[in-house]
């Protein structure tokens, strides 16, 4: 978060943003109720689950609610500047 934002979507927000925290839970459903069965740790996963690999965190301009990744935010602040 070092670097200027700008709203791909809207065009007119560089200031108002939300920083959205994610943090994945890796879990095993029950696929006929769909009560949690397991919970594993990213050490314990088993060979057909496959770890979160996404952002750490989204940003989601608070102007127009567009929520996209950081990346997006900064190309479009690069674009408009040139």
């Amino acid at each position: 978060m070092t670097s200027p934002y700008l709203c791909p979507n809207c065009k007119t927000n560089r200031s108002r943003f939300n920083i959205i925290e994610q943090v994945p839970k890796s879990v095993k459903l029950d696929p006929h109720s769909g009560e949690v069965l397991n919970e594993f740790s990213a050490e314990t996963l088993d060979a057909f689950h496959i770890p979160y690999k996404g952002p750490s965190y989204k940003v989601q301009c608070a102007t127009c609610g567009l929520i996209e990744e950081e990346r997006s935010f900064i190309k479009r602040a690069e674009y408009q500047k040139g």
